[in-house]
């Protein structure tokens, strides 16, 4: 039995994680049945989602899920593609997951009213009396962890300059094919949709929205992909844990 921890639809999005919504796609496509059901991130030595059990083992990671079941299963998620476009698929890659993806996390962490507007909601179960300084520890460790990345000591402007090189790429990279790098979806497809649909969160003040609105070819890839991988919500319902954002 094979079952994926993590979370459902939140924020207008199909997960408030990327890499949740990339390791649920990358599992469809591998063919094979799988539950889902709410992450605890205390339960796991990384204290991160996603994670699968596996026939009663523990995979941590988006990419070494993917790892282990092209393994176990003799399957290929880049079938097809030759080895300049796996290339690409790894270069886009890092592009998607190293940094777009944690400019939106800054954006719904540290930015204006975003994160009442969100995180916020991650610590309702946190008693009242010492919720305020859970939620401030929390908010200063992940500040201090983008300012260790890099991506924290950079000014909004400055973020919002990167976002726009990245999702500016992506569009070009698309261009008018039904999937990033073929007419069938990719392994690249599952971290792409994630961070780019991450972007335009509703609930969010950004400019991560006009930025990956000013392309239409992404909007149109988003209901692709949707109705191809999430046409119906699966998941339980459950708040995540404040450390997963």
């Amino acid at each position: 039995m094979t079952t994926l921890f993590g979370w459902g639809p939140m924020f207008g999005c199909q997960s408030p994680s990327p890499f949740v919504m990339k390791a649920d796609i990358h599992l469809q496509m591998f063919g094979m049945p799988f539950d889902r059901a709410i992450a605890d991130l205390d339960s796991v030595a990384k204290h991160k989602a996603p994670y699968v059990e596996d026939e009663g083992r523990i995979i941590e990671d988006s990419t070494f899920i993917r790892l282990h079941f092209e393994a176990k299963l003799g399957a290929d998620l880049d079938h097809g593609l030759s080895a300049e476009q796996r290339a690409i698929a790894a270069a886009a890659e890092r592009m998607f997951e190293d940094r777009l993806t944690a400019i939106v996390g800054h954006e719904r962490w540290l930015e204006g009213d975003n994160f009442e507007r969100g995180p916020a909601a991650f610590f309702g179960a946190v008693p009242e009396p010492v919720r305020a300084a859970v939620i401030a520890e929390t908010r200063e460790r992940v500040r201090t962890g983008y300012a260790i990345s890099g991506i924290g000591r950079h000014s909004r402007a400055e973020r919002m300059q990167l976002a726009r090189r990245d999702i500016d790429a992506a569009a070009a990279l698309l261009g008018d094919k039904a999937f990033f790098l073929a007419d069938y979806p990719t392994a690249i497809d599952g971290i792409a949709y994630g961070a780019l649909s991450a972007c335009t969160a509703p609930i969010f003040d950004t400019e991560l929205k006009s930025l990956v609105a000013a392309h239409s070819n992404l909007g149109a890839y988003f209901k692709r992909m949707e109705a191809r991988f999430f046409s119906e919500d699966r998941w339980p319902s459950m708040m995540p844990q404040a450390e997963a954002a």
